[in-house]
């Protein structure tokens, strides 16, 4: 049954037959608001004037008011397009390609308003259709949508391209993402290391290994934790769709899977930065951004910073790595178990640091101006840190001060309140309550807040005309990232849920999914390479120096910014709605860089989505 409202007749043209099978539709749901505004009005008069006309067998370009998935749709999953014309469209098409033959027939449901865009959008139900193919969806006065795929499992390369963009991230090594990717290389990067006099000490260092975190050449140990945390969580989880993965990285056919392989480049980084006394230093970078050359040519000299006084290493970035390390010590130990101990090895000693220094902040040290990644508040990092530690071992003193603080935990998770680079207290909970074990009465409570939590984003998905769960003020520095973690908690919530709400909670992380990927107000894919219409500028050095047109492939962009935080979106016009605070130009930072932290909830996504048969 259709759920968006839309009456649809398939066609089944795919045998010698046409039968149309008509389903009934439930009512729609009302409106989010009552009127558009001035600013929705002329949107929607702007899209009339680019629509095509629809025609079949039309070589007229795609129209960017039919707004879908670009990879594609599971077969067995539910599928819409959603459509911004005026006036209303009274019809839909779907298409196979390439002969054009129509196979499915529909009306597309009522149109409701997104005050979040100022867009006037029908949904257009077609999920009856579930016969593998590549397709494409046309509307009267709108045109055609760019094609489609439906297939069992159609985000399968993209988890590949998506993993496999952090090997195009790495530092201090040679990079070749050819033959596939031909011209997508550069020599070894950021050979010459060296510590800050804000780290307390005073000598050469090694500058090599991690990765890139964003546009910039940066290493932040802060960023490096819930990225790398995120990852690892992916593979624990789903190993069954990452384990086999080859993501052609020159570690690809050891006897470990690629993407444990690639995580360790990291892992490796972020373990040098532990100090003797078991303390961590925040982060490795030049005193400034360099400018926009390919990372072998950035000469700078590449620093291990640290607070600027005793004892020189911060709080958060010490509990993260503990964290993140105890993951490594449990993830590892069937490939490398020597690795797995000297990962929990640093992970115990961080802890150790971190009962003698639990609040050390970090700030920038005068005139050191690259990306800060300060937090006052280490409190949930020490709490991820003491799960993830007891999940690891099933020792009693982290078990304990878990147990004791679960009130932090059991606060930060919420329907508004997905975790982020310095907010990881629902990290905490989650691993507690998935390790099956614990304390009873504590692992229920974060099972049943986290299960209340989903619930209500699942709903509040189910009622936005786009079906995100985005509220008004999630319109920020890396909106794309906030709603990849909200279907990341989505799909965590789901690991507890009765079988009758699975469903459910899939299908709103499967949503989020859709929105990334094309069916959003600039009927644009926001990940790197993937779709017909996806980002070419993004605010990235590599991607903006090397010469070639299209940029590194796989990177997920930051996505609309309420908050104006670049020239480019200061020059965008007074009351543009949030959710087009954006701009596919490489100078707007604050709405089309990438980062290492906002693609790991898209590999967490495309691994955990259902791919239902």
């Amino acid at each position: 049954m259709s759920r968006s409202g839309a009456r649809v007749a398939l066609v089944l043209a795919f045998g010698s037959a046409a039968v149309p099978a008509m389903l009934p539709a439930p009512s729609p749901a009302g409106p989010r608001s009552a009127a558009p505004s001035p600013a929705a009005s002329s949107l929607a008069a702007a899209l009339r004037e680019a629509a095509p006309a629809a025609a079949a067998g039309s070589t007229a370009e795609p129209s960017p008011a039919i707004r879908v998935d670009q990879v594609g749709y599971p077969a067995g999953a539910p599928k819409a397009a959603l459509i911004a014309v005026e006036p209303p469209a009274g019809r839909f098409t779907v298409h196979r390609l390439p002969d054009g033959a129509e196979v499915l027939a529909g009306e597309p449901a009522p149109l409701r308003f997104d005050p979040d865009s100022g867009d006037r959008v029908q949904t257009a139900d077609f999920s009856a259709l579930a016969e593998p193919g590549r397709y494409e969806l046309r509307v009267p006065g709108a045109g055609r949508s760019t094609q489609f795929e439906i297939a069992a499992d159609p985000y399968r390369g993209l988890l590949r391209l998506a993993s496999r963009s952090y090997y195009g991230q790495r530092c201090g090594t040679a990079v070749d993402l050819g033959p596939d990717r031909p011209g997508y290389r550069h020599p070894p990067c950021h050979l010459e290391g060296g510590f800050h006099r804000s780290a307390g000490r005073r000598r050469e260092r090694p500058a090599t290994g991690g990765w890139h975190d964003a546009g910039d050449y940066g290493r932040y140990v802060v960023n490096s934790g819930i990225a790398t945390g995120t990852l690892l969580w992916a593979f624990e989880l789903y190993g069954g769709r990452l384990g086999g993965l080859d993501i052609g990285i020159p570690e690809s056919g050891d006897q470990t899977p690629d993407v444990l392989d690639e995580i360790r480049w990291n892992l490796e980084w972020m373990l040098s930065m532990q100090d003797d006394d078991g303390g961590v230093w925040h982060k490795q970078t030049s005193k400034r951004f360099p400018g926009f050359v390919p990372p072998h040519r950035d000469r700078s000299i590449s620093l291990v910073i640290g607070t600027g006084s005793a004892p020189w290493k911060s709080s958060c970035a010490t509990a993260d790595l503990a964290a993140v390390a105890a993951i490594s010590g449990r993830l590892y130990r069937p490939y490398d178990r020597a690795f797995a101990e000297r990962s929990l090895t640093a992970a115990r000693r961080a802890w150790v640091w971190l009962h003698e220094h639990p609040d050390v902040a970090f700030r920038n040290p005068r005139a050191v101006s690259t990306g800060e990644y300060g937090d006052s508040d280490c409190g949930d990092e020490r709490l991820w840190a003491a799960a993830e530690l007891w999940r690891s071992t099933g020792e009693a003193e982290y078990g304990a001060f878990f147990v004791g603080r679960a009130g932090e935990a059991l606060a930060a998770i919420g329907p508004a309140a997905p975790p982020s680079w310095s907010e990881v207290g629902a990290l905490a909970a989650w691993s507690y309550a998935l390790a099956g074990t614990g304390d009873p009465a504590t692992v229920s409570a974060i099972r049943g807040r986290s299960l209340e939590a989903a619930a209500e984003i699942a709903a509040r998905a189910g009622r936005h005309p786009y079906r995100i769960p985005m509220t008004e003020r999630d319109w920020v520095w890396g909106s794309n990232a906030v709603a990849a973690n909200y279907g990341l908690q989505l799909l965590v919530a789901r690991e507890w849920a009765a079988e009758a709400d699975r469903s459910r909670l899939g299908e709103a992380a499967l949503d989020v999914l859709h929105y990334l990927l094309g069916r959003n107000p600039f009927s644009l894919s926001w990940v790197t390479g993937a779709g017909a219409r996806s980002l070419l500028h993004p605010h990235h050095r590599p991607s903006g120096s090397d010469g070639i047109e299209a940029p590194w492939p796989g990177l997920l962009a930051g996505g609309p910014n309420r908050n104006r935080q670049d020239p480019v979106l200061r020059a965008l016009p007074p009351g543009t709605p949030p959710a087009r605070m954006y701009a596919d130009e490489e100078e707007s930072y604050a709405s089309n860089e990438v980062a290492i932290n906002w693609n790991a909830p898209l590999v967490f996504l495309l691994a955990g989505v259902p791919v239902p048969e």
